[in-house]
């Protein structure tokens, strides 16, 4: 399922690193300009039964979601531009809300978590992969396992390992090759990626399995995006889902040979990483943890910690090589503070302009641009709409990020549009990585590992577009990837001495 870029023009710039700032009044009382609302401007509150204007059903509104299945973020906009920030939806047997005004998507995902769930459907198709991890996990449950994880990607745990990264990136880039017209970067930095978060998890670098991960990766993503608009799936060993079998084989392969080898070990040599942590939990509890929690948990911190920056990267490498400019800023402050050494935690703060292109393709490009369907629980009033237990919700915060109501010339890539706070913007307005308690756990390691990456990409490479070359097409397959796999023209601007760990330039 693939879709073009379907915005208006025009508008309002904001910023913030994983969302934009807080205003000084409350943003779920504002209007669409960021003004708050007086009490005799809140919205007039709708009778219990009615619902927000949207496309016509017919007799089942099947027909809507063969327009979703076709092109998801085309068909909201257009839905948007005629019915306004609150869609409704009438597939049968469902009433779904599409949510694109950023005041209410946050008072939804922030306010009303505890009344939500996330889409049945969406995690059972999830969960034939990520089986009960804290990615699929609801209520108590997912408290245990969020609490259990967030030491290993908090801010500090993140920190620890910046010169892991460092040393990853740098091994990678010097095969590189110093000149290639036509180099396979997005392949590339998905390797890369994938070497990282090996370390991480597993202090082990990427390897045969590891490598054959990232078709399998792809398979996956594909198959699972498919499911997601059918009511149930065939069983994996229906003859025609033979790839998407054997992608999960090489999958399930990877981790458990990772966690047979780790207890393999003795106790006193395992290295300080998630998967010990999480064997350690394994074998203090067992009922709580057992093997399998330990393989879900490790299954859903490699995919989502390789792909979600992976793809990120990849779009970031394009908008570096189509707009010289602001590559040319970055790379000078690069080095600026890093004086051709490789960065250290010390240094990220004072990466801004680094930060600021990233920022931008996170905005431009979110890897999950439309967050997992919620299920209301109980009834939620919602922009003055009293709506029923059962109401599912939509974020396609994609739609929110690209609305020239926050953001001038919202399709353009404009870093600088980062550069300092506004009071006007919601904050709701820009989360890539999503909102309230269910935030993306790894934003810290996304974050740090993306600009560790881009800096050191910047000190020794110059990325240009092929000539010829028209922009990439994006395509959603769970992710935001490009459709036909990315392509640059690379230039060396240094070389690593054999003797010497830093740039000589």
């Amino acid at each position: 399922m693939s879709f073009r870029f379907k915005t208006h023009r025009t508008a309002r710039r904001t910023i913030g690193a994983m969302t934009t700032p807080t205003t000084s009044a409350c943003p779920f009382h504002a209007d669409r300009t960021g003004v708050p609302l007086s009490s005799s401007r809140q919205p007039a509150l709708q009778p219990p039964g009615s619902w927000p204007p949207g496309p016509p059903p017919g007799l089942t509104g099947w027909s809507l979601l063969r327009r979703m299945a076709r092109d998801l973020l085309g068909t909201l906009e257009e839905w948007r531009g005629t019915y306004g920030n609150l869609v409704h939806l009438r597939i049968w047997p469902e009433h779904q809300i599409v949510v694109t005004d950023p005041h209410l998507a946050r008072e939804l995902l922030v306010t009303h978590h505890n009344d939500l769930i996330r889409w049945e459907r969406g995690i059972a198709v999830m969960s034939q992969l990520h089986g009960h991890s804290v990615l699929t996990a609801e209520g108590a449950a997912w408290q245990v396992k969020r609490r259990a994880l967030q030491p290993s990607f908090s801010p500090k745990g993140v920190q620890d390992y910046v010169p892991t990264i460092a040393d990853s990136t740098r091994a990678a880039l010097a095969q590189w090759p110093a000149d290639d017209a036509d180099w396979p970067i997005e392949t590339a930095i998905t390797s890369l990626a994938m070497d990282v978060i090996m370390g991480f998890l597993f202090s082990s670098p990427a390897d045969v399995d590891a490598l054959r991960a990232e078709q399998a990766v792809h398979r996956m993503s594909v198959a699972g995006n498919a499911e997601f608009y059918w009511p149930a799936s065939w069983p994996d060993w229906a003859p025609w889902k033979r790839a998407k079998r054997e992608a999960k084989q090489v999958l399930d392969r990877l981790i458990n040979r990772q966690i047979d080898q780790r207890l393999a070990m003795d106790r006193a040599a395992w290295p300080d990483d998630v998967l010990s942590r999480l064997l350690a939990l394994h074998q203090q509890d067992g009922a709580t943890w057992p093997r399998q929690a330990v393989c879900d948990e490790c299954m859903t911190a490699f995919l989502a910690g390789h792909e979600t920056t992976a793809a990120t990267l990849t779009w970031w490498a394009w908008c570096m090589a189509n707009n010289p400019a602001a590559q040319t800023a970055a790379r000078a402050e690069v080095t600026t503070v890093l004086q051709g050494r490789a960065p250290t935690a010390a240094d990220l703060p004072a990466l801004q302009a680094v930060s600021r292109t990233l920022q931008e393709t996170l905005r431009l490009y979110p890897a999950a641009p439309v967050l997992l369907s919620r299920r209301a629980t109980a009834p939620i009033t919602l922009g003055g709409w009293q709506l029923p237990a059962g109401t599912m919700f939509m974020v396609p915060l994609q739609l929110m990020q690209h609305d020239p109501a926050w953001f001038a010339d919202p399709l353009a890539f404009k870093p600088e549009r980062f550069a300092e706070a506004t009071d006007n913007a919601p904050r709701g307005a820009y989360m890539p990585l999503g909102a309230g308690p269910r935030v993306c756990l790894g934003q810290h390691l996304a974050m740090t590992e993306m600009t560790v990456i881009a800096a050191l990409l910047l000190q020794r490479f110059e990325l240009a577009v092929p000539d010829g070359m028209p922009a990439p097409t994006p395509e959603l397959n769970i992710t935001l990837r490009p459709k036909q796999a990315l392509r640059l023209k690379l230039r060396g601007q240094c070389r690593h001495s054999d003797t010497n760990p830093t740039i000589n330039c």
